[in-house]
């Protein structure tokens, strides 16, 4: 990195990191203000809120990643100590069992999110179009096509960032900065 590139660099330096610090900042403040909003949620808001999110939870969010945490305890502890595979095997099932009957905690926090961005008459009209058979297959669809989705993103970013590095390193040659 040339010496004049540096220089500007640091000289820019403090500014990004005020930026990032008052960008910081205003999230913690902003965090009261909607603790407070939640606290004021009317029962009938929430309640919603929640059947939204229990039409929507076609794809078994809660147990598929309770289910994945095992999978990856089990990867990360038996190569360590093959030995053990079915001891492992056990404790993980034990483990899973005690997570039984615990989504509707994850899921009230998810009611919440939804209260907080939507009216109650918005949910109302998300909850009735959720309920018809259009909204029950989209629902269902969603969950199978998330992962398709998710497999043209990574292509989609792994393209972008060798397009984007390249992109910048030809503005750098063209103003003869070598990278």
């Amino acid at each position: 990195m040339g010496t004049k590139l540096m220089t500007s660099t640091f000289k820019r330096a403090p500014m990004l990191v005020a930026a990032l610090l008052s960008l910081v900042l205003s999230s913690f403040v902003a965090l009261p203000a909607m603790s407070q909003q939640a606290s004021e949620i009317a029962p009938e808001h929430l309640a919603l809120a929640r059947k939204y999110v229990d039409l929507t939870d076609t794809g078994g969010l809660y147990e598929a990643t309770i289910v994945q945490a095992g999978i990856n305890t089990y990867k990360q502890l038996l190569p360590q100590n093959p030995e053990i595979a079915e001891p492992l095997n056990t404790a993980i099932e034990t483990v899973i069992a005690t997570y039984k009957g615990r989504k509707g905690e994850l899921f009230d926090q998810f009611a919440r999110v939804y209260a907080l961005s939507f009216t109650q008459e918005e949910l109302q009209q998300i909850v009735d179009f959720y309920s018809t058979p259009t909204g029950i297959k989209l629902a269902k669809s969603n969950a199978a096509m998330s992962g398709t989705i998710n497999r043209i993103m990574d292509v989609f970013s792994g393209n972008l960032n060798t397009e984007f590095f390249t992109a910048v390193r030809a503005q750098l040659k063209a103003k003869g900065i070598d990278t």
